[in-house]
């Protein structure tokens, strides 16, 4: 979907809301929204007006300006951060649900009791079928039946409904118009084809002409050789019998002048004379043309002809909605925690300082060699024997796996959006997911290849995986959620080998894939197809990272082993500073994760201690 349709779709959303806010007819002044009226008539120059002015939507308590980027399903209203905390300590509104803005649940519009004019429609009779008011479900024709909130109701269709919308917007008409731009792509490329064809046939019946020249000019040729061979002949002959004629003259004089002598003597005495035979001579058997045997259809064999092969034509690939969701869309939920984030990383800034939130000791491990946070909060410990621990925030053991009895310095697991975790197993070359249901399952086979480090992408949901494989070198590995190969990345465009022993794996909100490699002492970085744009060797001489992590500014937070500090970069590559050296009180840090609320999770390799710090304000 285009950048214009999204703007539209929120919009759109938005001035709903305005109007449901700005249109309500409550009486508690805790549920007053700060919305100025609008005009339904002027609503689109007057919100587009209004969000120009203001660059975030201001918290719903009194006179407070502050960003309202959560809400309050209860009182239907935006709260800030500290609006809400104090929201939520009040004994008259402690119990409501808050939640962030944009998981916000929409508020019912107002519909009178026909019944009972003093009175809104909130309820919804099951067995009926039908909404009504809290004084109707006390009638008799009610009685024993089983109500819902009708608020819950419209806030499940509104979802419905505006999920369908956001298909048609996402979905359909994009594809639609893939299919459209192929069908454009297909009509110029029949006609770059035809085109090349007709240049063909036409070189084609040039040099069948050319061909048939050349033969028929031979064969004239051939005429003429033979037609002279024929005239020599013939001429000969016309000379045999031209001297036979010159001998018979000559014999016919000598006969004339004996015949007309007197004297008998000598006609008796002359000798008889003999004359001699006709010369015999052959006669020429001319030459005779045979016509040549061919008809149209030789032509056509000679020339060629255009078909149309005789295969079936193939459909045009539609892309699966479920496909287009995880792999080339983001899916409903995450556009949405897209824009939160978006929304909240235009209120933060890098912090002057680092400042230490809390720590606690995770048990059951003997240090924090890897962190993986997933989306309830809660935080997944490996160390360098193997073990994987689950824990609350408090630091209290949830699960615990016991992997192998190797030594594991790692990223060998992750936490995916859908709430799963995702391990990999060296010794069996497989990838396991466990569900929050605590069952574990094998869904992806490594063959010869063992995987070091293992991401569930955010963006798409696909797993990214660094392997090693003994003198074929190492990769990372694209999978999709459901464990299909969708791509490979060993070397760079000067076909160098990219990885040496990809230990910590991280995607990067623009798509990069970065890797963390102690042996090539580098953060290798790739985009998302794999291409090569930037490895990042540290400050000094020696550089050893290990645990890695990026946060919602698109920073790369990198361990260091040698220094023991923490670097953070920027989105390119770029150096920005030290924000956590032995001086902040880290002696070995190995592991990093960074939370929803932008918490970086530090956990070291001395210590099963887990530290909190914020870097961003």
């Amino acid at each position: 979907m285009t950048k214009t349709t999204e703007q539209a779709h929120d919009n759109i959303s938005h001035k709903l809301d305005l109007f449901r806010l700005t249109n309500r007819h409550d009486n508690d002044e805790c549920c007053t929204a700060p919305y100025t009226h609008i005009n339904i008539d002027n609503m689109s120059e007057a919100s587009d007006e209004q969000a120009a002015m203001q660059h975030y939507l201001v918290c719903g308590i009194g006179d407070c300006q502050k960003n309202g980027q959560f809400y309050c399903n209860a009182c239907h209203r935006p709260l800030c951060k500290q609006c809400r905390d104090e929201h939520k300590k009040s004994p008259n509104t402690k119990n409501h649900e808050i939640v962030l803005y944009r998981h916000r649940k929409h508020q019912l519009p107002v519909e009178i009791c026909q019944d009972h004019p003093t009175r809104n429609k909130d309820m919804f009779c099951r067995e009926c079928s039908m909404p009504l008011c809290s004084k109707c479900s006390t009638m008799r024709e009610h009685k024993g039946h089983e109500f819902d909130d009708l608020e819950d109701i419209y806030a499940d269709k509104y979802a419905l409904w505006q999920g369908e919308f956001s298909k048609i917007q996402k979905y359909f008409l994009p594809t639609t118009q893939d299919l459209k731009t192929d069908i454009k792509e297909d009509a110029k490329q029949i006609k770059k084809i035809m085109e090349s064809i007709r240049t063909s046939m036409k070189a084609e019946a040039e040099s069948l002409k050319t061909l048939v020249d050349e033969v028929t000019s031979e064969n004239i040729e051939h005429t003429h050789t033979m037609e002279k061979t024929f005239r020599k002949m013939l001429k000969s002959q016309k000379t045999t019998y031209d001297d036979y004629i010159e001998y018979l003259w000559k014999m016919s004089d000598e006969f004339q002048e004996y015949l007309s002598t007197t004297n008998q003597k000598l006609l008796f005495k002359s000798k008889t004379f003999k004359i001699q035979t006709i010369p015999e001579t052959t006669k020429p058997v001319p030459p005779v043309f045979t016509a040549g045997q061919f008809n149209k259809n030789d032509i056509t064999k000679l020339l060629g002809r255009v078909n149309v092969p005789n295969t079936k034509q193939e459909k045009r690939k539609i892309q699966p909605m479920e496909a287009e969701s995880t792999r080339m869309k983001y899916t409903e939920k995450q556009s949405e925690q897209s824009k939160e984030k978006s929304d909240v990383k235009q209120t933060l800034s890098l912090s002057s300082s680092v400042t230490k939130v809390r720590e606690y000791s995770v048990p059951g491990v003997c240090n924090a060699c890897h962190a993986s946070v997933d989306k309830s909060g809660r935080l997944w410990i490996s160390d360098s024997m193997g073990k994987l621990v689950q824990t609350d925030l408090r630091g209290n053991q949830l699960q615990k796996i016991q992997k192998s009895y190797q030594i594991i310095i790692a990223g060998f697991h992750t936490a995916t959006q859908d709430g799963d975790l995702i391990y990999t197993d060296i010794q069996k070359k497989a990838i396991y997911r466990i569900t929050s249901d605590q069952k574990i399952t094998e869904f992806i086979k490594t063959g010869d290849w063992r995987s070091l480090s293992v991401h569930s992408s955010h963006i798409n949901g696909d797993i990214l995986v660094g392997m090693v494989k003994d003198r074929a070198g190492a990769k990372v590995t694209r999978y999709s959620k459901t464990g299909k190969e969708i791509q490979n990345t060993q070397r760079d465009n000067q076909r160098q080998e990219l990885y040496s022993h990809p230990f910590y794996i991280i995607e990067n909100i623009n798509g990069d894939i970065c890797t963390s490699d102690l042996n090539k002492q580098a953060v290798v970085v790739v985009n998302k197809l794999g291409r090569h744009r930037f490895s990042y060797r540290g400050q000094g001489s020696e550089f050893r990272p290990l645990g890695i992590c990026t946060d919602v500014f698109g920073h790369i937070l990198v361990c260091e082993i040698v220094s023991n500090t923490v670097h953070l970069l920027d989105q390119d590559g770029g150096f920005l500073s030290v924000i956590l050296s032995p001086q902040q009180g880290i002696t070995s840090p190995r592991s990093l994760c960074v939370d929803d609320e932008n918490n970086l999770y530090v956990g070291q390799s001395d210590t099963n201690t887990v530290t909190v710090y914020k870097y961003l304000q």
